[in-house]
């Protein structure tokens, strides 16, 4: 079984933990009161993974909650360490946002050299927000990655079948590598 590291990055208040509670079935905190996430959080469950090459795999996922305020930068090196995937969660009704995750895709995706495979973007809609999944102006290197509209309110499972399937692209990138890893030994 593959273990990954995941983050889940961007602007303060986009929803990060209240996808990480739901995607992890963690009830800590659903609902009620804003409060920011100090730092990181550190979220750890299996799951099933959709359109890896083991149709039956399982994942164990630690899902890196990191904090959206850049006080917390220069802690970012260490959350960056040894991560399989990004997925860059923002309000699309909020349009410094757009703005905003241009730079955490600089700070975490393009430092590390990640695969687009490897990365997801969310654009998550707080309920009642009443917001179109129309196309959003995004900056040309991420509208390069995979995009999808979360609604918990309307379609939470449609969430966490897109998350599985962004699971299972993280499983085939780290048995590739392990495969190539294997060989390179072997040769």
């Amino acid at each position: 079984m593959f273990k990954a590291k995941i983050l889940f990055i961007g602007p303060s208040e986009s929803g990060k933990t209240v996808l990480a509670n739901f995607l992890s079935d963690t009830t800590e905190t659903v609902g009620g009161e804003y409060k920011p996430t100090q730092g990181v959080r550190i979220l750890e469950f299996e799951s099933q993974n959709e359109g890896s090459s083991d149709k039956y795999s399982t994942c164990e996922v630690e899902l890196w909650d990191c904090a959206g305020d850049f006080k917390f930068e220069s802690c970012w090196p260490a959350l960056m360490k040894d991560s399989n995937g990004v997925v860059v969660i923002f309000n699309p009704d909020v349009p410094s946002h757009l703005k905003e995750i241009e730079t955490w895709h600089s700070m975490f995706i393009s430092s590390q050299g990640l695969q687009d495979t490897q990365c997801l973007l969310i654009a998550h809609h707080k309920p009642g927000s009443g917001a179109e999944e129309g196309r959003l102006p995004l900056a040309s290197q991420l509208s390069r990655l995979p995009l999808i509209h979360s609604n918990l309110e309307d379609e939470p499972e449609d969430v966490r079948q897109a998350f599985r399937r962004y699971l299972g692209n993280i499983v085939n990138t780290l048995s590739e590598s392990r495969e190539r890893e294997e060989m390179s030994i072997i040769t």
